[in-house]
């Protein structure tokens, strides 16, 4: 697109009231737990399944500090990257009532180590997963290669540069909420991957459109037969695992929480039939 002198109208998908409710949560929750926790700062990013942004929170306040967590600010996802191990193992033959040990386990100098230290034997996947018990995540990606799990990763839109040792499966690689919210988007949009993007239309003060957005997609990059399964397995959170507190009365919820070591950080990010979001 050229460049113009004249006023332009620029319509973006930002939804005001969606917006407004992302900062005020945050601010909230910053307000009541950020001393406590000793975190100062988050970011929201809210996106439908068509991959339009419909709310971006940065920070607390733009007012004291311009800097974009949402789209800059790289953390660890911590148990939240978990999606990407399972949806392998998915797609390696395994199902949600596959029994796999939580049991102490060392892989070279590694010693994953659940919370609290508790370890409960033999268990399913789908309770492994909504319970986020770590040493059942790297079991999974011993067996199936950090690599595979990578390019699962980025297949359904991780950008940035991910390890490829064992520790990725707890979430040691940093991503930012943006690309965290359209890595989801595909398991709650019946698998098709998506862009990020902001800008509905543009035109000038008389009416000419100057740009338009189009396009439906990037395609299929979670094969039916696994759709469901995962599906299963983020519903669980949410319902009976670590995500219990993103219940919204009898809405169909599904996500995975994390939290990072190297930081007092935590995550969730979940999703509606209708839209997609991550928080930390």
């Amino acid at each position: 697109m050229k460049n113009y002198d004249d006023s332009i109208i620029i319509e973006t998908t930002i939804d005001p009231a969606i917006q407004a409710n992302a900062e005020n949560s945050l601010a909230g929750r910053l307000k009541a737990n950020g001393a406590k926790l000793s975190v100062s700062q988050g970011a929201v990013v809210v996106m439908d399944n068509q991959g339009a942004v419909l709310a971006l929170v940065g920070g607390k306040s733009y007012e004291k500090s311009q800097y974009n967590r949402a789209t800059k600010s790289q953390r660890q996802p911590g148990s939240a990257f978990k999606a990407f191990v399972y949806l392998t193992a998915l797609e390696n033959g395994y199902n949600p009532q596959s029994i796999e040990t939580d049991a102490p386990i060392k892989i070279g100098n590694w010693s994953p180590e659940n919370y609290g230290h508790k370890y409960l034997g033999p268990v399913t996947l789908q309770q492994a997963f909504a319970q986020s018990i770590n040493t059942v995540a790297a079991r999974l990606i011993v067996a199936l290669g950090p690599e595979q799990v990578a390019q699962t990763a980025q297949r359904l839109g991780i950008s940035s540069t991910l390890g490829r040792d064992a520790s990725l499966a707890l979430g040691t690689s940093e991503v930012t909420p943006l690309e965290m919210t359209q890595a989801f988007v595909p398991f709650a949009n019946g698998g098709t991957a998506v862009a990020p993007w902001v800008v509905k239309r543009i035109t000038t003060r008389d009416g000419k459109v100057l740009y338009e957005h189009k396009g439906s997609g990037l395609g299929q990059v979670i094969p039916f037969a696994y759709l469901g399964e995962m599906n299963q397995l983020l519903r669980a959170v949410v319902r009976e695992g670590t995500g219990t507190q993103a219940q919204i009365g009898k809405w169909d919820v599904g996500g995975q929480t994390g939290t990072s070591r190297a930081s007092p950080e935590s995550w969730f990010v979940g999703f509606t039939r209708f839209i997609n979001t991550p928080g930390w």
